[in-house]
């Protein structure tokens, strides 16, 4: 990854993937960007606010996030409860600490981007809202999808038991996997590329890392509660 890439320290990975639209992924030096873990509200108030100044939007959308598989569109609600966030340009974003960001881009017919901001834990993965988020932006008439993951917990460090491991391949063939110090374990970035790559979509892996093994990212596997990075898409003039 080049310094380019990296942006200005509030983000760790940054780059124009289209004329007119922006994806970024941010470190814990962006602060903590979640009301439910952390920070008191006030802080994280203004690292949203600070991290739209850096992005030169006015605000990002947010969702309420709950491990579903429903998508919305942008401004249909304040904070929607959801866990893939549609829009026609307007800046979206996604929150996690371990679970997969993943962002998609693409064009409606009258040229308007097509963006989306997906969380892709386990429970949202296997009940199927990458596929709804595509499926959602093709039926309103995108085209010419591409994908872009971002920091999350890799299948050699995401232990999980014998079973449920089962279960989820089962749901998402490819995502068993197992970790370096030998017990069961699942690979969910394996399990979105895997959805993604089934439906047609166009996948980028250059902004993936592990979230456990990097300090630069919050992870909630080695350090529960203390707050959340964010996966962000933007379109611009």
């Amino acid at each position: 990854m080049t310094e380019a890439q990296r942006g200005d320290g509030i983000f760790w990975w940054r780059r124009d993937v289209r004329p007119g639209v922006t994806v970024a992924f941010t470190q814990t030096a962006a602060g903590n960007l979640a009301f439910h873990v952390g920070d008191d509200d006030d802080a994280v108030r203004r690292h949203r606010a600070r991290l739209a100044s850096a992005a030169g939007v006015p605000a990002f959308q947010y969702m309420s996030q709950v491990h579903g598989r429903d998508a919305v569109w942008a401004g249909e609600d304040p904070v929607p409860t959801a866990d893939a966030l549609l829009s026609r340009g307007a800046p979206v974003a996604v929150m996690v600490a371990d679970c997969v960001p993943l962002v998609l881009v693409g064009e409606f017919g009258d040229g308007a981007p097509a963006l989306a901001a997906v969380h892709a834990g386990r429970p949202g993965l296997a009940s199927g809202v990458v596929a709804e988020a595509v499926s959602r932006l093709r039926a309103a008439g995108a085209d010419g999808l591409e994908a872009w993951l971002g920091p999350s917990i890799c299948g050699q460090c995401y232990e999980v038991p014998s079973a449920m491991r089962d279960e989820v391949d089962a749901l998402v063939p490819g995502t068993a996997a197992t970790t370096r110090w030998g017990t069961p374990a699942l690979d969910l970035p394996a399990g979105v590329r895997s959805q993604l790559e089934a439906a047609g979509v166009t996948v980028h892996r250059d902004a993936e890392a592990c979230t456990f093994e990097h300090g630069e990212f919050f992870s909630h596997r080695r350090e529960p509660g203390v707050g959340r990075i964010a996966g962000l898409v933007w379109a611009h003039g």
